[in-house]
């Protein structure tokens, strides 16, 4: 009987050391690396147009400019920093002078834009603006770090000056804004 103990002592022995993880249900880890990041990216979009009213060269815009205001719409990932505003020079400008055409009458209507008087969104324009807004330098509005995702509202101040001895007609231009980020 002692054999057959001591036989039995040696099978347990044996089958613990050589086949223990066999025998026994166990786990195993191992740890996988994740990774992603998140690009600065920025987009930009036209709110509102810069419309503006009737130009009366005659009455009240013989001396008075005429002001309206358009705004632009920036969404950037949250945490995006160094980022500016730009604004193209339009389609007819001439030197630094931006102008409408005439759709029938090819005739030249001066405007300007410039940037709100600070760069915080939906700064109310003040007239006359100080900083002529174009797509170098000075020119371009320079924003705060974007505190989430959200679309942020912009306004665009434009000035038809006064005096300007211009056709009945219709005038237009097209700007570019673009956000460098």
């Amino acid at each position: 009987m002692l054999k057959k103990t001591i036989r039995n002592y040696f099978l347990a022995l044996c089958l613990t050391l050589f086949c223990g993880d066999l025998l026994a249900a166990g786990t195993a880890t191992r740890t996988i690396s994740v990774s992603a990041s998140v690009s600065q990216i920025c987009s930009i979009t036209t709110t509102t147009a810069l419309a503006f009213a009737v130009y009366d060269p005659v009455g009240t815009n013989a001396t008075v400019p005429l002001n309206a205001t358009g705004q632009i719409s920036v969404a950037c990932a949250k945490g995006s920093a160094s980022m500016t505003i730009g604004m193209g020079d339009g389609a007819h400008v001439n030197g630094s002078q931006r102008q409408m055409v005439g759709l029938t009458s090819n005739n030249l209507l001066q405007y300007s834009i410039f940037q709100p008087p600070s760069n915080a969104e939906n700064t109310i324009c003040t007239f006359p603006g100080t900083i002529a807004w174009s797509n170098v330098g000075a020119g371009m509005l320079t924003l705060t770090s974007a505190p989430a995702k959200t679309a942020r509202v912009y306004n665009v101040c434009g000035t038809i000056a006064a005096g300007q001895d211009v056709s009945v007609d219709t005038y237009l231009d097209t700007v570019t804004a673009s956000i460098n980020f």
